[in-house]
C-alpha cells in the first residue's frame, strides 16, 4: 500500500484547477492532460474499457473474477482542484514520524501550520504527514481520492485470490465549480451504486449534504460627474453595501457548523454604474433552504422599494440537493461501506457534508452515491495536509468494499 503515497505525489504535479468563468468543457485543458495520463496508467495496470470522452470524463473497468449476478460497484473521484488557492508548482513536504507541535511550512515566508489553530494535528503524532510549502494548496481534494482508487485497483489485480464483482471507475472534471455531473453518462458507467472518494478525515462516511443555490445580485446605479451629482447619482457600490448589511451577520461560514446553514458572499465586482454580488446559499433542511432563497428575494425587493426603481435584479440557481432523501431509500449502500470500515478497524464517522459532492447530484440522477473519506484536512488552502496512513486506510476500505459486495 506504500505506492498510494508515491502515486499521490505524482498526481499533484498536475495543476488542474477548474475555472468557473470558462465556457469550455472541461473548463481547463489541464484536466484533459491529467485524464489522458490516467488512462495510460489504467491500461498499463491491466484495467479494461479505459476511456476519456470529449468532455474529459475518464472511465475504466476492473472485470469480475467470480461468476454470478453481482452488483456493479462504482468508484468516483474528481480531476480538478479548487481555484481558491493556487495549485501551480506544488512543493509538498513529507514529514516522517510527526513529533507533534507546530510545522514550519515555509522558512523564507515564515508560514507555520500551527497546532493551536489546527488541533486535529494531535491525532497524528507518530504518523507521516504530507503538507504544502505554504504557498499553494496540496490537491488532496481530490487527487488523494484518485490515488486511493487506482491503488486499490492495482492491489486487487495483484491479488486475484480476493473475489469481487465488476468495478467501474469514473474520474470527473469540474466538480469544484458544480459541473462535475453535467455530462456524466450514467448508462455508459453502468453501476448499480457508487461511492465518491472525496471526503475528509479518516472514517468519514457522509450520506447527507447541503441543499445549495447561487444568488447573483446585479445592482444598477446612475453615474453622474461627482461635481454635479447631488440628488442625481446612485452609487451602485454603496447600494450593494446596504444590501450586504441586510444579511444576518451570524449566518456565515465562519460562524456556523454542523447542520447550520449560511449565506456566503463569495465575490464582489463593482463601479458606480454597476455592482455584482455573488452569494452561495446553503442549508441541510429543504424547507429552511427555500426560506433562505425567499429572504434573498425579499432583500432585493426592499432595496427596489426604497429607491422606487428596479435597481436590483436577482438570479437564483439551484445547484444540488441533499442526497439524504435518496440514500434513505438505499440503506444497504452506506451500510456496506460502514461494514468495510469496521472490518478494517476504522470507526465510521458519520457527519453531514457542509458542501456537496458529485455523489449528491448522481444520487438524484438515479445512482445512489454516498461519500467516503480520503484522509485529508483543510482542503482548498495552504494549510492543507494529509496523513499517509489515512490514505493507506482508504485503500484498504475500498478493497474491502469490493470484496464484500
Amino acid at each position: 500500500m506504500e505506492e498510494v503515497c508515491e502515486r499521490f505525489l505524482r498526481y499533484i504535479a498536475f495543476d488542474t484547477a477548474s475555472d468557473e468563468n470558462s465556457h469550455s468543457i472541461p473548463s481547463t485543458k489541464s484536466q484533459l492532460a491529467f485524464g489522458k495520463t490516467l488512462v495510460r496508467e489504467l491500461l498499463e495496470l491491466g484495467l479494461k474499457q479505459c476511456t476519456q470522452d470529449k468532455n474529459g470524463y475518464v472511465m475504466a473497468t476492473l472485470p469480475a473474477n467470480i461468476k454470478g449476478k453481482i452488483p456493479v460497484i462504482g468508484l468516483i473521484a474528481h480531476l480538478d482542484t479548487s481555484s481558491e488557492c493556487s495549485g501551480c508548482n506544488i512543493r509538498p513536504h513529507l514529514i516522517k514520524n510527526y513529533p507533534g507541535g507546530d510545522i514550519l511550512l515555509n522558512d523564507e515566508l515564515g508560514i507555520y501550520l500551527l497546532e493551536a489553530e489546527f488541533p486535529e494535528l494531535k491525532k497524528y503524532y507518530g504518523q507521516d504527514l504530507i503538507t504544502t510549502d505554504g504557498t499553494t494548496l496540496l490537491g488532496a481534494d481530490d487527487k488523494a481520492g484518485i490515488a486511493e482508487i487506482v491503488t486499490a485497483m492495482a492491489y486487487l489485480l495483484k491479488h486475484p485470490e480476493i473475489e469481487h464483482g465488476p468495478i467501474r471507475l469514473a474520474f470527473t472534471p469540474d466538480e469544484e465549480i458544480g459541473r462535475g455531473c453535467d455530462h456524466f453518462n450514467l448508462e455508459k458507467f453502468g453501476a448499480d451504486f457508487a461511492y465518491t472518494i472525496d471526503g475528509g478525515e479518516l472514517g468519514q462516511l457522509e450520506t447527507e449534504n447541503f441543499n445549495a443555490a447561487t444568488a447573483t445580485f446585479t445592482i444598477h446605479g446612475k453615474s453622474v460627474h461627482p461635481g454635479t451629482a447631488k440628488n442625481k447619482m446612485i452609487n451602485s457600490v454603496l447600494v450593494a453595501l446596504e444590501l450586504i448589511d441586510m444579511f444576518p451577520a451570524n449566518e456565515i461560514p465562519a460562524k456556523t457548523e454542523g447542520y447550520e446553514g449560511f449565506f456566503h458572499l463569495i465575490n464582489i465586482t463593482g463601479t458606480v454604474e454597476q455592482t455584482v454580488l455573488k452569494y452561495i446559499i446553503r442549508d441541510h433542511d429543504l424547507e429552511i433552504f427555500e426560506r433562505r432563497k425567499g429572504f434573498a428575494e425579499s432583500c432585493a425587493g426592499q432595496i427596489n422599494r426604497k429607491y422606487n426603481a428596479e435597481l436590483v435584479k436577482l438570479e437564483i440557481k439551484d445547484t444540488y440537493y441533499n442526497m439524504k432523501e435518496i440514500l434513505e431509500q438505499h440503506p444497504h449502500v452506506p451500510a456496506l461501506a460502514e461494514q468495510a470500515m469496521r472490518d478494517m478497524k476504522i470507526e465510521p464517522l458519520k457527519v453531514p457534508i457542509r458542501g456537496g459532492t458529485d455523489g449528491a447530484r448522481l444520487s438524484f440522477m438515479g445512482l445512489p452515491t454516498p461519500n467516503l473519506f480520503t484522509g485529508g484536512h483543510n482542503f482548498h488552502g495552504r494549510y492543507e495536509f494529509i496523513p499517509v496512513q489515512s490514505m493507506q486506510k482508504a485503500v484498504e476500505t475500498i478493497v474491502r468494499i469490493c470484496e464484500l459486495a
